[in-house]
């Protein structure tokens, strides 16, 4: 079993690939909002899944220790989703929402790729 650190490195490879590419449509194609707001989605979609891996390994540390432990961050995780829409609302002539709620979910369609991929091979 691979520890969630270890899935967080290789998801942060993958999605910096992804992000160049995001970059690369942002500068060369004219969909100039929808590859920004598919930037700003994903970054907020990133850091979310950041916050949860960190509180997963807390949790994990409590549950082993036998102690009480604290919720996994939802809240935290949709206050960061609720600011990257604000972003985009308030900015409508440089982000498009529905890129970004979609960049929202990049993430976790990485880490379910990547999933199956592991699972396929083993």
């Amino acid at each position: 079993m691979q520890s969630m650190q270890e899935i967080f490195n290789r998801q942060k490879k993958s999605f910096f690939f992804l992000l160049a590419l995001f970059g690369l449509g942002w500068f060369f194609l004219d969909y100039r909002t929808i590859f920004a707001g598919l930037i700003l989605g994903s970054s907020f979609g990133m850091y979310n899944f950041w916050i949860l891996v960190r509180r997963m390994e807390r949790f994990d540390r409590a549950i082993t220790e036998e102690k009480r432990a604290k919720s996994l961050g939802m809240g935290l995780r949709f206050a960061s989703g609720v600011a990257a829409a604000a972003i985009a609302l308030s900015l409508p002539e440089e982000f498009d929402l529905i890129s970004t709620v979609i960049g929202l979910m990049v993430p976790y369609v990485l880490l379910f790729t990547d999933r199956l991929l592991f699972h396929g091979k083993h």
